[in-house]
């Protein structure tokens, strides 16, 4: 919170930025990317208690991404360009003679330029009861917790009044915290702005299959409260009568000028702060207004983040006055590609077909909740067009929009048998295509990246353009364009796994497992390059080679054991001794504990040894227990006495599953709707030692409230009160991803199946060392193609993928159990050949004379001297 201070002459020219949403965030970037942060003095005032934060993907907070992860603004940048940031203290005073801005707190603030983004405010009808308690707009995140708190204790049915695009996202958000959901549309239809009759229709039989009940063609008249003043029913304009706990208002939205009308600003009659081509106030000049709370110059108020990002990008041109940088906004593309209810809904271009003497090719499926329309020219133009339950040809359709396609719009979007579908490379596209719409970088633009900035991965281009870094639809898309570009540019593109082998790893997959190959060196002189073939191979391809015999080896008839004859050497440093390497030389034990449930005996056990030992304990965030600080020679010793206790590898060393974390669930928690516990034993007892690209973590929530945070893991469950939730392709890592839901309220089997297939479907086709997030933004079709593949069975290899995974849930073995049974596989285990514990002839070993510890330790195992800690392990 600010504190009050009296108006100050300030050394710099001041802008004053009321208001700091998305739009205002890309104004402040757009500033400093012209360099005026580091010419002018910068203040932000923001009403909510936070600063920005992505509210397109504000429903995912009930997915269980938190506000932190929601927020959009890095606090290093604002420290480095020296923006004053006001959170929780909003604006309430213009004075344009004095140009001063005074805020909540008191604090007064001199201004040069004046930037608007006060954004909009949701519209609630003016029907009776619309102020009781329970009744909710859903626009912040405040707005979410006050309904999540109220949902969970109060309310067993809710319903969302709007059937439009926030309207949908709010009547998930109830789903999703376990009410009975009712959406009220005034319309004939949901969406009734982006899509048609026919598109509606589609989305309104998807919507209804979820278990959600739609009231199309009619209004709220009444909100219906107890004695006690909470909503207890509403009545609606046709009549009915519904009863409901909760009410979500989220019927549209009015732009917040209320600031600016106060101060004098022209606005329009239905609202908006007038403003020019330059975003300029038409009353004020130095006075600016972007995002929703502006009227555009075409006489048009945008609800859409992209079109506040071009004004703030004019804003920000016009400011510093660079005459080479003459942006103006005279208007903006209102196309759309969302996902509401886990439903691809899109359209682009004149999509409800207003052109005169247009055509329409339209292609309709009930049983699949397609549809798709294209409104095309008599000429072959493609002028606009709506897509419902299938996306995936929005981006090359919007890209061609204005323009007659290389082949017929039609063969873009139907099925195989109707006339498509026909794939058009991204040199197809013209260099004036749109390929990125939130921050309106063309296609040739993207060329410009390689050619004239040397740009070479997708990541470089991204920073370079800015494409991908908003929504992300077109990340595919960059891809297919930079790797078009590289080839054009006479850059040889190799997609070999490495210098052995011209096969991908998908492709070295596909032969291991069609030849039944099992061994390495044989896979290499058959299929290696000419030059490898004969060789020793790499250490890229060695180990990723090894992990696809390890994964297949029930199926071609491998030993699975990963350190037999040939198999040992073809594996990372944490395989060859089955435990972590850590930076002290030593290593680490991690025994498996499914679900994170363990006995009072066992704890016992590990507490022993970790005594013994003297190895220091960790409890891990996947709710194992890590013991660090083992030689070598003694990882048999302790595994010994754990396999005797009856645990099994933790596989922490691999790549492989790691964990299947779970919250208590419904045993223990008030808020829990399945047994989280048991499913999470049963995934992780199912996949244990499952060999795969990368390392694999899993997780199951058995509530909403996601305590276990399923969906920042590989495969994530979600417990509903009719079953589970899938999620697959997150990560919590070093570049986090939310996974996305691939099917929902699923029987126990029906999890395990898709489970099941996913993760042999990632198997067969990753990349080598490629996390399943990775790979879901890679594999061409992204979630939608893998959905199809595995839920629909579109390639026909589900009994394929099911079988290979009975084949490894068949035949496991414990590497350890194996192991400590075994004299020949425990001989591998010396720190050294001539360690004091391995026999050896020729070699005496002799006391020190004088014992004496070093000084000073080097390194550290938790707070003990690295010397202390051997010395207290179990005696040589």
């Amino acid at each position: 919170m600010s504190t009050t201070s009296p108006v100050e002459n300030h050394p710099r020219p001041t802008i004053v930025l009321v208001g700091h949403g998305m739009v205002g965030q890309r104004f402040l970037e757009a500033l400093a990317e012209r360099g005026l942060t580091a010419t002018h003095r910068v203040v932000v005032l923001c009403e909510e208690p936070r600063p920005a934060y992505d509210r397109v993907r504000l429903t995912s907070y009930f997915s269980g991404r938190t506000p932190d992860e929601l927020s959009m603004t890095d606090r290093e940048f604002i420290r480095e360009h020296g923006i004053e940031l006001h959170v929780g203290d909003p604006a309430e005073n213009v004075d344009r003679a004095a140009r001063t801005v005074t805020a909540r707190s008191g604090l007064t603030v001199g201004y040069d330029v004046l930037v608007l983004a006060t954004g909009s405010y949701p519209f609630v009808p003016p029907v009776p009861g619309k102020d009781a308690e329970g009744c909710f707009v859903y626009r912040t995140i405040e707005d979410l917790l006050a309904i999540e708190a109220y949902a969970k204790s109060r309310a067993r049915t809710g319903a969302v009044v709007g059937g439009g695009l926030l309207g949908l996202e709010a009547a998930g958000a109830l789903k999703g915290l376990g009410l009975a959901t009712h959406i009220v549309e005034f319309a004939p239809r949901l969406m009734p702005v982006q899509v048609d009759e026919g598109g509606g229709a589609a989305l309104l039989r998807t919507i209804e299959d979820m278990g959600l009940t739609v009231h199309t063609g009619t209004g709220t008249q009444e909100i219906v409260t107890d004695d006690a003043g909470a909503v207890a029913g509403m009545k609606l304009s046709d009549g009915s009568e519904l009863a409901t706990d909760l009410v979500v208002f989220s019927a549209g939205v009015r732009p917040r000028d209320q600031l600016a009308r106060d101060c004098g600003l022209a606005v329009g009659e239905r609202g908006g702060i007038t403003v020019d081509e330059r975003c300029r106030t038409v009353t004020d000049p130095q006075v600016f207004a972007i995002g929703e709370c502006a009227l555009a110059a075409d006489g048009r108020v945008y609800g859409l983040v992209a079109p506040g990002y071009e004004q703030a990008e004019t804003a920000a041109a016009t400011i510093a006055a660079d005459e080479a940088d003459q942006v103006t906004f005279t208007g903006a593309d209102l196309s759309t590609k969302l996902k509401l209810l886990g439903v691809d809904v899109a359209s682009f271009g004149d999509a409800h077909g207003t052109t005169e003497d247009c055509l329409e090719v339209v292609y309709a499926d009930a049983r699949s909740g397609l549809y798709k329309k294209l409104v095309v020219g008599r000429d072959g133009t493609l002028l606009g067009g709506i897509l419902v339950g299938d996306a995936e040809a929005y981006a090359t359709l919007r890209a061609f929009t204005g323009s007659v396609p290389p082949v017929a719009a039609e063969s873009l979007v139907l099925p195989a048998g109707v006339g498509g579908p026909v794939q058009l490379g991204p040199s197809a596209l013209p260099d004036e295509a749109v390929v990125c719409s939130c921050h309106n970088v063309t296609k040739g633009a993207v060329r410009r990246s390689v050619t004239d900035h040397s740009c070479t991965s997708v990541p470089e281009v991204k920073k370079c353009t800015k494409a991908g870094t908003g929504c992300g639809s077109c990340v595919k898309v960059l891809g297919q364009l930079l790797t078009a570009e590289l080839e054009a540019s006479g850059v040889e593109v190799d997609k070999g796994l490495c210098g052995c082998f011209a096969q991908t790893r998908e492709e070295l997959y596909e032969i291991v497992l069609a030849l039944r190959l099992t061994s390495y060196r044989d896979l290499l002189d058959r299929y290696g390059r000419e030059g490898a073939r004969g060789g020793d191979g790499c250490e890229t391809c060695k180990p990723a080679v090894g992990s696809i015999i390890a994964s297949l080896a029930p199926t071609i008839g491998a030993d699975g054991y990963v350190l037999d004859g040939e198999q040992a050497a073809l594996q990372d440093t944490n395989d060859h001794f089955l435990a972590n390497l850590q930076k002290n030389g030593s290593y680490s034990v991690v025994p498996r504990i499914p679900g994170g449930e363990i006995t009072p005996e066992k704890l016992i056990v590990i507490g022993e040894i970790a005594r013994d030992f003297g190895l220091y304990t960790k409890i891990t965030g996947g709710q194992r227990i890590d013991l660090f600080g083992a030689r070598v020679e003694q990882l048999p010793l302790i595994w010994t006495r754990l396999v005797d206790a009856g645990f099994e590898s933790g596989h922490a060393y691999g790549k492989a599953l790691r964990t299947v974390k779970s919250c208590v669930g419904q045993t223990w928690c008030r808020y829990g709707v399945q047994d989280s516990v048991r499913m999470a034993i049963d995934l992780e007892l199912r996949y244990r030692g499952l060999r795969s690209p990368h390392k694999l973590k899993s997780a199951v929530s058995g509530c909403a409230r996601e305590c276990a945070e399923a969906q920042s893991k590989d495969f994530g469950v979600i417990a509903t009160a009719n079953g589970w939730n899938l999620y697959v392709g997150g990560n919590g890592g070093a570049t986090p991803r939310h996974a996305d839901l691939l099917a929902q309220d699923l029987s126990d089997a029906e999890l395990v199946r898709l489970i099941d297939r996913f993760l042999m479907f990632y198997i067969r086709t990753a990349d080598r060392l490629e996390r399943t997030s990775t790979w879901l933004e890679r594999i061409p079709g992204g979630l939608d193609h893998v959905r199809d593949v595995v839920v629909h069975d579109s390639l026909g290899i589900c009994e394929e993928l099911e079988s290979l995974m009975a084949a490894h849930v068949a035949h496991y073995r414990d590497e350890w159990a194996e192991t400590v049974d075994s004299p020949e596989k425990l001989a591998r285990f010396v720190s050294f050949v001539n360690a004091p514990d391995t026999p050896d002839p020729v070699v005496a070993f002799v006391p020190e004379r004088d014992q004496i510890k070093p000084d000073l330790p080097l390194l550290s195992i938790g707070h003990r001297p690295l010397h202390d800690a051997l010395e207290g392990s179990a005696p040589r």
